[in-house]
């Protein structure tokens, strides 16, 4: 049979005329869907544009605050974020706050309508946190950045607004620092009842200290500052310290030189990224290093754990690699150790 005939019966064919016909009704499809795939792409990467912001970033918890007042009141899917405000009197109150739950939210911030994603990875955690890692992804129409500037500082003052008033207290956890509770009203430096002169000399040296950072530079005097507070427990150490940062406006990183698995290189690297604007205090110093020494029984329970020890916290305090801008208080009952 000639080939031209082979061919022709094979057009008269019905079965093969509809299993061409599918074929190419399928090949086309695929093509408009790769076709509409690629174009897609290609829109949204020149003409769309996306903020990604992970839960690790400072920016996150500020960002979820301000879509609970902007974006959580035009999505039907929320969850629910509580916490608790002591008031003067000490009363504690709830509040439930709604936030877009996980999933696909579209909100409109003026004129423009921006889509949120908010995802979580079930199999990767904060291991810190020891939570699941979590990503806000805001995505809009347009090139602007500005926008997103303006997201982002508007969630920056509205997280500062609600700590108006309040010192903030920070605590070491792994290699960073984290908010530590919730953030407490100023106390008057004049409710701490220290021996005369001393509470206001410190004061004005703190004050003249942060308004003359040149004057250090000029000298080539390394810019930080530290004092050691040493009295009986419950002289007001501790509370003259809280008293003080309300009145510099500043807040309290805390560190616990006796702490397991505190290394010196984890010390200085923590002093190094402490948050600005901020005390670093080391509180009952006396104690970070009498247990190597004490007794055999505590030696061996120390034995295979990192520790700081002193050379080392001497150099994070005034050696070549400590940090400048700093300002840190030592507290410790006994000054003769």
């Amino acid at each position: 049979m000639p080939i031209t005939e082979y061919f022709s019966t094979l057009a008269d064919n019905p079965y093969f005329g509809a299993g061409f016909g599918l074929f190419g009704v399928g090949a086309g499809a695929a093509i408009l869907r790769k076709g509409f795939q690629t174009g897609m792409i290609l829109f949204r990467r020149h003409y769309m544009i996306t903020l990604e912001v992970p839960c690790r970033d400072k920016s996150y918890q500020w960002l979820l605050q301000w879509m609970t007042t902007k974006g959580a009141r035009q999505t039907q899917h929320l969850s629910v974020e509580t916490s608790f405000e002591q008031k003067d009197s000490g009363h504690v109150k709830t509040k439930y706050d709604f936030i877009p739950s996980i999933g696909t939210h579209f909100f409109r911030y003026g004129s423009t309508w921006i889509r949120v994603e908010r995802t979580r990875e079930q199999h990767t955690l904060d291991l810190h946190m020891g939570t699941p890692w979590e990503t806000v992804q805001l995505t809009a129409l347009g090139r602007n950045k500005e926008m997103y500037f303006r997201i982002l500082e508007e969630a920056r003052q509205m997280a500062l607004k609600q700590h108006e008033g309040k010192t903030i207290m920070y605590q070491a956890m792994g290699s960073e620092w984290r908010q530590f509770g919730h953030p407490r009203k100023r106390r008057p430096i004049s409710s701490v009842i220290l021996d005369d002169g001393i509470s206001e000399r410190i004061l004005k040296d703190c004050q003249e200290f942060i308004s003359n950072p040149t004057w250090y530079t000029d000298r080539g005097i390394p810019y930080r500052r530290g004092y050691l507070l040493y009295g009986p427990p419950g002289c007001g150490k501790s509370s003259f310290i809280t008293a003080l940062a309300g009145e510099l406006g500043f807040s309290i990183s805390v560190l616990n030189l006796s702490e397991r698995g505190l290394s010196d290189d984890r010390l200085n690297h923590l002093l190094s990224i402490a948050p600005q604007q901020s005390i670093v205090l080391l509180e009952d110093i006396d104690a970070a290093f009498v247990s190597r020494e004490d007794t055999a029984q505590q030696k061996s329970a120390y034995e295979g754990l990192n520790r700081v020890t002193f050379s080392g916290l001497l150099n994070c305090l005034d050696g070549v690699a400590s940090s400048e801008a700093r300002m840190m208080f030592m507290t410790t009952n006994y000054i003769e150790r």
